[in-house]
């Protein structure tokens, strides 16, 4: 049986290339960074040279800049957290997030509102956009931080994350955005973007889990969750993990070789493989924005036939794909994504994210085509829900 993954907005396979980059680092090539001595040195060198790829990569005036953690979740807790807490004396205590933001954006908002911050859920419209009308609204004199998220890692559509930052730079408010998803994807300035705060995660781009990166302009000041011994500029503390480090910014280094053609590659394949669906299978509804979205990124509602379901027998076919964000598919709740762009909890239940990647061939295409609309008409014929 063929096995086709289809699900790299999750994750990815790390490329050949960053495993051979590596790989001596494991062994042959080891210290501590904040040792003295000659391996230490050698290592810290490493951590930099890396540090400067990523910096340069979304245009980061200063390599310090970037700050490494262990993934993209702790750089979304670090940059709601770590800024709240460092103005909650400045009387800043009121924060802004979109309701499609990733659970670990969501989540740390819901605990900063147990520690007495005032937080505002900005609206979506049907195809995933922020209301910019609203935004402009929801701050006040006391607004800190509005948090949205650039390519959504369930539907894939793209903000206009410039009008944002403007917004966000006249109404003197910092502006995080979480870029797992779109690192890579499309081509990030955080100064012309106006992004004070942004993440991003290794093992979205063929690098290694275990890394991510928070990019934090100079003069924005964050309090640090994690206290040891002032690693990463005082800002996380932790023992450098310069295998996974090197791994990151080699996997940068392809993108920004690579990345283009690569991308005109997905979309191509992501356009083709939605045309077919929705001409082979009624009752289908594409979610996100038709042209904004992410390169790779697919996520059709098929009414009538439960997601789950529809994950389970595509597995058995060698298919694989998800119902949504990774961090949640266990759950049978319904996604907060698909219910804040207007899905009824029934549609919503009915949908599959596929998400295609550097290693995806046509021929992976037309067989999943081709499974995921026997698998539809079948899972429809004994569902208990009517799609008619």
């Amino acid at each position: 049986m063929k096995k086709i993954y289809l699900d790299y907005a999750a994750t990815t396979p790390v490329d050949p290339r960053v495993v051979k980059a590596m790989l001596p680092y494991f062994s042959q090539k080891f210290g501590n960074t904040m040792s003295l001595h000659q391996f230490g040195r050698e290592q810290a060198e490493v951590v930099e040279k890396s540090r400067k790829i990523i910096a340069d990569f979304i245009g980061a005036k200063n390599p310090e800049e970037i700050i490494f953690t262990s993934s993209a979740t702790e750089s979304n807790n670090l940059a709601l957290k770590g800024l709240a807490f460092a103005n909650r004396f400045k009387k800043k205590n009121h924060l802004i997030v979109s309701r499609i933001e990733h659970d670990c954006v969501l989540e740390s908002s819901h605990w900063l509102k147990s520690q007495g911050f005032e937080i505002d859920y900005l609206s979506v419209d049907r195809d995933g956009f922020v209301d910019l009308s609203e935004l402009k609204k929801l701050i006040k004199k006391n607004t800190l931080l509005v948090s949205v998220i650039h390519g959504n890692n369930e539907i894939g559509t793209m903000q206009d994350i410039e009008a944002i930052g403007k917004i966000c730079q006249e109404k003197n408010v910092y502006f995080h955005t979480d870029a797992s998803q779109s690192y890579g994807k499309i081509e990030i300035d955080v100064n012309k973007m106006n992004i004070d705060l942004l993440t991003a995660s290794s093992h979205k781009v063929y690098g290694p889990k275990g890394v991510g990166i928070l990019y934090v302009k100079k003069g924005v000041l964050i309090e640090p969750i994690l206290h040891g011994g002032g690693h990463e500029n005082k800002l996380r503390s932790s023992t450098v993990n310069v295998p996974g480090i090197v791994g990151f910014a080699k996997a940068t280094e392809i993108l920004k070789k690579e990345g283009k053609k690569e991308n005109k590659k997905l979309s191509k394949m992501r356009d083709y493989l939605i045309n077919k669906l929705r001409k082979s299978i009624k009752k289908t509804r594409l979610n996100g924005h038709p042209i904004k979205r992410l390169s790779n990124n697919i996520n059709m509602s098929f009414f009538g036939a439960e997601g789950e379901s529809l994950v389970l027998e595509l597995d058995s076919q060698g298919v694989m794909v998800s119902t949504g964000s990774a961090c949640s598919s266990k759950t049978l709740v319904p996604s907060h994504v698909l219910l804040a762009i207007g899905l009824k909890p029934q549609e919503a239940h009915g949908s599959l994210r596929i998400s295609l990647g550097r290693f995806t061939k046509k021929t992976d295409i037309n067989y999943a085509i081709k499974q995921i609309i026997n698998t539809v008409k079948k899972i429809r014929k004994i569902s208990i829900f009517s799609y008619e």
